[in-house]
């Protein structure tokens, strides 16, 4: 006797699911070089990564994310270094 409908998944979900967090970490890693690079960089590296992991189609957008986050880091590196704070400003 079961109480619950076993678990059912649609046929390519998780690709879908993979392909739409490659685009999100490109889009953060792209808005994290001019707002939130401490906040949005890492979180496009993790997306990126994530998707990769579950084995995406769109494999170059990923890289481009994970590429993009890392440039959130050393911009926001660089602005420190210039400003010699922990945050920056123009």
């Amino acid at each position: 006797m079961h109480l619950t409908a076993p678990a059912t998944t649609r046929p390519g979900t998780r690709t879908r699911d993979a392909d739409g967090m490659a685009v999100a970490s490109f889009i953060l890693g792209l808005l994290g070089l001019l707002v939130f690079n401490l906040f949005l960089g890492p979180t496009a590296i993790v997306l990126a990564a994530a998707s990769l992991w579950r084995g995406t189609k769109r494999r170059g957008r990923a890289y481009l994310g994970m590429v993009l986050g890392v440039a959130d880091l050393l911009v926001l590196l660089a602005f420190v270094q210039m400003d010699n704070t922990l945050s920056w400003g123009f």
